[in-house]
């Protein structure tokens, strides 16, 4: 099967709305990260060198700790002291995890709701969360086949199961410390070597898991033929997604002129960050050609957009497990569910990252978070699963408070970002007459009538429930009126 931008997008990703991303892995064993904030904020207003000295994202633990000076290198020497290498983390993480329990992490994502499920099979330290047959130089890798493990249990569970693979980056090829935009560029490992082995470890898991969603972070050696590699999984998984994160970028060899002038131009934009304008300031990676769907990070769009994209984002400002994180830097529910409200309606889809500690325990705060997003979408989740977006995403009602629309076979859904309370509430939207309202969760229509503004609803307080938001389910399809798309 062909790979390119134009394949269709297969239904069920469509459909989805929610994915699950889990990073674990030897970071989780010290789990730490500084506490610096948004990375788009970072990035907007510190820049690129503040960002990677102060990473909030505790899986990047293998490149922040050779920053001299940074948080992560001062922790590090604080609390395990210089003796102890990373290379004792890969070591210790096998010991940690060995009585882990896939399946309760399959249970805990089925309750959120969730309909795949996502896990990093290697991140850039290269460690490998399966016993590869293709090891990397310093043999770093799992013994036990977690990938295997948790694929079985998430389709068990009735969840479709992705893998991520971080294909630009790898520390146990390329170690060039990441200190500025330009390291970024340089250190993607360019050698024949890690060509084969990258391309190699993809394909393998390919062919061993099946995988429903295929996620490469970063960027891939410049020298593989992805239009070989991902025709070769859509033939395995003729259903399968893959992401956006297959850029390559072809470089002269290290110890060249041309590598010379092509470092110092890097690094130079890097000092240039605060030159753009703050709009342009924002953390991303260039989309590739290949994939069938956008990812932006901690990101999201303004309004909705034809191509399909998926919003990846921790529970926290870290995706791994950061032992410094509280309830402060954790999502509420009610953030939570607002936000895959908001995600779904531009055309997204939301994979929300949850860190396991070492030994695959999840936070208790990360679970309440993602047990009250559950039981939100057992009673609104018809507005959710299987929605497209509307001809208006967001709009608010006559008194300002934030609407999203979705829409599924002539059904509007007008999901507000608020409690839902007692009395009415005007809609941006004319119905035509005979028209039925109801209130998800209740099977009695509610009473209606048009106005000025497109449609008052009244909502009586024995519909009331507490929560979060509350979804109005409308047919046939109105029509919006012309309002501001505030909220």
């Amino acid at each position: 099967m062909k790979a390119s931008g134009n394949r269709a997008l297969p239904a069920w990703y469509d459909d989805a709305k929610l994915g699950v991303f889990v990073h674990w892995g030897p970071y989780s064993v010290p789990g730490w990260a500084p506490i610096s904030g948004d990375i788009q904020e970072i990035f907007a207003s510190k820049g690129p060198r503040h960002y990677f000295a102060h990473n909030p994202y505790a899986e990047w633990y293998v490149n922040s700790v050779r920053i001299p000076g940074s948080p992560t290198w001062r922790h590090h020497r604080e609390v395990h002291g210089e003796a102890v290498s990373y290379a004792d983390f890969a070591a210790r993480f096998g010991e940690h995890a060995a009585g882990f329990d896939p399946k309760s992490w399959a249970a805990l994502f089925a309750r959120a709701g969730a309909r795949y499920v996502v896990l990093t099979a290697k991140h850039m330290d290269g460690y490998a969360l399966w016993p590869s047959a293709h090891a990397s130089g310093r043999g770093w890798g799992a013994t036990r086949d977690f990938v295997g493990d948790v694929t079985a249990a998430v389709r068990e569970a009735g969840m479709r199961m992705g893998l991520y693979y971080c294909g630009g980056f790898d520390a146990n090829f390329e170690d060039r410390v990441i200190r500025t935009l330009g390291d970024c560029v340089l250190a993607i490992p360019q050698s024949a070597e890690y060509a084969r082995y990258a391309e190699a470890q993809v394909r393998e898991l390919v062919e061993r898991y099946r995988p429903a969603v295929l996620w490469n972070d970063v960027a891939f050696p410049a020298s593989v033929d992805l239009d070989a590699l991902l025709s070769a999984y859509y033939d395995a998984v003729p259903d399968g997604v893959a992401n956006d994160r297959w850029a390559q970028f072809p470089l002269a060899r290290q110890g060249t002129l041309a590598y010379t002038v092509v470092s110092a131009l890097l690094h130079h934009g890097d000092r240039l960050w605060r030159l753009l304008p703050r709009r342009h300031r924002r953390f991303g990676f260039p989309a590739a050609p290949h994939g069938d769907f956008g990812t932006p990070e901690y990101d999201t769009p303004a309004s909705a957009g034809e191509r399909k994209w998926e919003l990846a984002r921790g529970l926290g400002n870290s995706f791994s497990f950061n032992r410094e994180e509280g309830d402060s830097e954790t999502l509420s529910v009610e953030a939570l569910v607002h936000l895959l409200i908001d995600v779904v309606s531009k055309n997204g889809n939301l994979l929300i990252g949850v860190g396991p500690r070492a030994d695959g325990t999840i936070p208790q705060r990360q679970r309440e978070r993602l047990e009250g997003l559950g039981a939100w979408l057992d009673v609104h989740g018809e507005a959710i699963f299987g929605t497209r977006p509307w001809k208006l995403a967001a709009s608010q009602t006559g008194d300002g408070k934030a609407i999203r629309f979705t829409s599924k076979e002539g059904v509007v859904f007008a999901t507000l970002l608020s409690a839902a309370h007692a009395g009415e509430v005007e809609l941006p939207v004319r119905l035509a007459e005979g028209s039925e309202v109801r209130l998800l969760g209740r099977t009695a229509p509610l009473q209606w009538e048009p106005s000025a503004y497109g449609a008052t609803v009244t909502i009586p307080a024995a519909a009331v429930t507490e929560g979060v938001a509350w979804s109005l389910r409308i047919t046939p399809e109105p029509v919006p009126t012309p309002r501001p798309s505030k909220g």
